[in-house]
């Protein structure tokens, strides 16, 4: 058999190297990327009653014309085009727009067939497609045509005729990679005929046949590998297996000025059993915002120290690396620990003190940014490495700080709650510890969705607030003014706030801005010495400020679900009634309906489920730094269900002892070894 993928596109007759690199622009270097590359949609040319057809439908009908086209012209160059057509007995009419060429082939008595939106009051079809002639009515009418991301330079009929000729010409090279008791079991079609069909379905029932086969295939091969890893990580890679006193850790929980939540406990559990055990860690710990996972860091590493290891914890913003310094600082020096910061904007004579206390095992936990990774740290015993909000770093980065030890345990976490669905399948290989309980005393933000022209109130109600003692917080989408986006900037907020709320102290603060003026402004907020921060998302994580009541996101439609949960955790934290205020005058109704879901909820994870179905597991997460597959047929909140199916068939392949010497297996042994020898490295 023949590998597809390394057959090279230019193998296609009429493939020369203009369009070959035309069709590189759009990922398309072989035979089997271009038989891979799947339309995103159909248009459905199949004929419509338009007695059942709604309002505002897309409609494809034949009809008679019975009256002349009649031409209007706007300018040079636009036109509107209307005539009068027989359907079944009643008269509708139809209207082209710039399409006035098509006059001199239309006459009185002849069936054409149009496709456009219907309006149903008006017995009116806008047409965006017309089907003339009767071989162009008999090819195309009645079909379900496959629409593709294109380019400039790369046409859609074009690319239509040549994966229709890259299928007639190498389609009994398309190899079966499901083994056939599961192909029976589902009932799915063979491979190479599925791929067919998802690009020229004959109809609704081939095309669903043909999606729900690769949508399973696609599922079960990432599945497949996720097994994989999580079983070479459980047997081929022995860790640390920390031994320290219960007693002393049990005495340092007790001291907490706070008892531990029900779900702070269980997860504390889960993380010491997985130190003790000498199979490597490697969890995710998830929680809301403000449900304690800092303190759950804090005791890990507190037993990470007691087994006679150095720790690490690794955040993506050096505000919160100064948070987590200052908090671990706070929980664990009364007791003998060591703690370090390591950050980029350091000078050159502290961060070589600094890497000189931890080469000398002289620091017992080391806080920092993705400097903790760089070649000169040389740790002494790293025993837990920790990295917070990690999403935020590529796969790469985490991997890096795993390997500056001889595989020590590995804890992620992320303030970010996924739903069930998505965890299972970024972050599959590891195990997931949930907190899914807030502590006591802590309340519900009230949360109000207020338009623009209610600004001066706003700034009445901050005032009154800081007259009380409190402080709060002004998010804007934008630094500086755009001239493309008519969004509300932090320049302008902090000039208009600094003048409307005097003698109340006003900060700005922002990207842009160096690290020492950053840790500067910061510093005077958390001190109480400024009232009101006028800021961007550089506070979105970590940042925690207990006197902190209010929080005012401006064109506040601009922002996520995810970002504006994890905003308004920034307040809330000092016990009482807080509020945030979002103001936005949305233009869309996906923009209405994340206002009213912040208003409606403050559970992160039925916003995280929210924002999932709004945005799409790519952009919840962001691809690239979530390791998220870039799946070409499945959905992973479409599909959740097939998805399921596929991890527990993955899961009986990966423990069944014949996988790798069984014939019907070996297309999936094949692949999976390919699969880990890439990704090896890095997991």
């Amino acid at each position: 058999m023949i590998d597809l993928k390394k057959v090279s596109i230019t193998d296609l007759k009429g493939v020369g190297d203009s369009r070959k690199e035309a069709l590189n622009e759009l990922g398309i270097e072989s035979v089997y990327d271009l038989i891979t590359y799947f339309p995103f949609r159909y248009d459905d040319y199949r004929l419509t009653d338009l007695q059942e057809a709604e309002h505002e439908e897309k409609v494809t009908v034949q009809g008679v014309l019975f009256s002349e086209p009649s031409v209007r012209w706007f300018g040079k160059k636009k036109s509107k085009m209307t005539v009068r057509l027989d359907i079944e007995g009643v008269a509708i009419s139809a209207s082209w727009f710039n399409q006035a060429y098509l006059k001199s082939k239309m006459q009185q008595g002849q069936t054409i067939v149009v496709s456009g939106k219907w309006d149903r009051h008006k017995l009116h079809i806008t047409v965006d497609r017309t089907f003339m002639s009767p071989q162009e009515q008999q090819t195309q009418v009645g079909r379900l045509e496959p629409v593709y991301s294109i380019s400039s330079r790369v046409k859609m009929n074009y690319l239509r005729k040549l994966i229709h000729e890259a299928f007639m010409q190498y389609k009994d090279e398309i190899v079966e990679v499901l083994p056939g008791y599961i192909c029976e079991q589902y009932r799915l079609r063979p491979r190479a005929q599925a791929m067919y069909d998802l690009h020229f379905p004959q109809d609704q029932k081939h095309l669903y046949q043909a999606r729900r086969r690769m949508i399973y295939e696609e599922l079960l091969l990432y599945e497949l590998k996720i097994m994989w890893l999580k079983k070479i990580n459980r047997t081929e890679y022995q860790g640390l297996s920390h031994t320290f006193s219960r007693t002393q850790l049990d005495e340092f929980i007790q001291k907490l000025t706070f008892p531990l939540t029900g779900a702070q406990q269980r997860v504390v559990e889960e993380i010491l059993t997985d130190l003790q055990s000498p199979t490597q860690m490697n969890r995710l710990l998830q929680g809301d915002v403000g449900s304690g996972k800092t303190v759950v860091a804090g005791i890990a590493l507190y037993a990470n120290f007691l087994s006679g290891y150095q720790g690490a914890m690794m955040v993506p913003t050096e505000i919160l690396a100064d948070q987590h310094y200052a908090s671990l600082c706070a929980l664990l020096e009364p007791y003998g620990l060591q703690i370090v910061k390591l950050t980029g904007n350091m000078k050159v004579k502290e961060k070589r003190e600094v890497l000189g206390k931890i080469q000398m095992g002289m620091a017992d936990i080391i806080v920092g940014t993705h400097a903790l990774i760089q070649e000169k740290v040389i740790y002494r015993q790293l025993g837990l490495v920790i990295t917070d909000e990690q999403h935020r770093f590529g796969v790469k980065q985490r991997a890096q700080l795993r390997e500056k030890g001889e595989l020590p345990d590995v804890l992620f976490m992320t303030a970010t709650p996924i739903p069930r669905t998505l965890a299972i399948t970024v972050f599959g290989e590891m195990d997931v510890s949930t907190i899914d309980e807030m502590p006591a005393g802590r309340e519900p933000i009230d949360t109000y969705w207020v338009k623009k022209d209610m600004w001066s109130r706003i700034v009445s109600f901050i005032a009154k607030e800081c007259e009380k003692g409190r402080q709060a917080y002004v998010i804007c989408p934008l630094i500086e003014e755009s001239e493309k986006l008519d969004l509300q900037n932090a320049h302008d907020v902090f000039e208009q706030l600094t003048t409307s709320l005097a003698p109340i102290r006003v900060g700005l603060l922002h990207g842009r801005m160096t690290a020492i003026e950053k840790e500067e402004v910061m510093g005077c907020f958390e001190q109480n010495e400024v009232q009101v921060l006028v800021s961007t998302t550089v506070v979105e994580v970590g940042v925690n400020v207990p006197n902190a009541t209010v929080m005012v996101i401006y064109d506040a439609d601009r922002f996520g679900l995810a970002q504006l949960h994890q905003l308004r955790g920034r307040v809330g934290r000092g016990g009482g009634t807080s509020t945030c205020v979002l103001v936005a005058d949305p233009k869309s109704e996906s923009g209405n309906e994340r206002m009213r879901v912040m208003t409606e909820t403050t559970d992160g994870f039925e916003i995280s489920r929210r924002d999932l179905e709004f945005r799409g597991p790519g952009d919840f997460l962001g691809v690239q730094q979530s390791g998220l597959p870039q799946f070409k047929v499945a959905d992973l909140t479409r599909d959740f269900k097939i998805l399921e199916i596929a991890r527990t068939d993955a899961s009986t392949i990966v423990a069944d002892d014949r996988f790798s010497e069984s014939k019907e297996m070996k297309r999936l042994w094949e692949y999976l070894h390919a699969e880990n020898l890439i990704e090896k490295n890095f997991d």
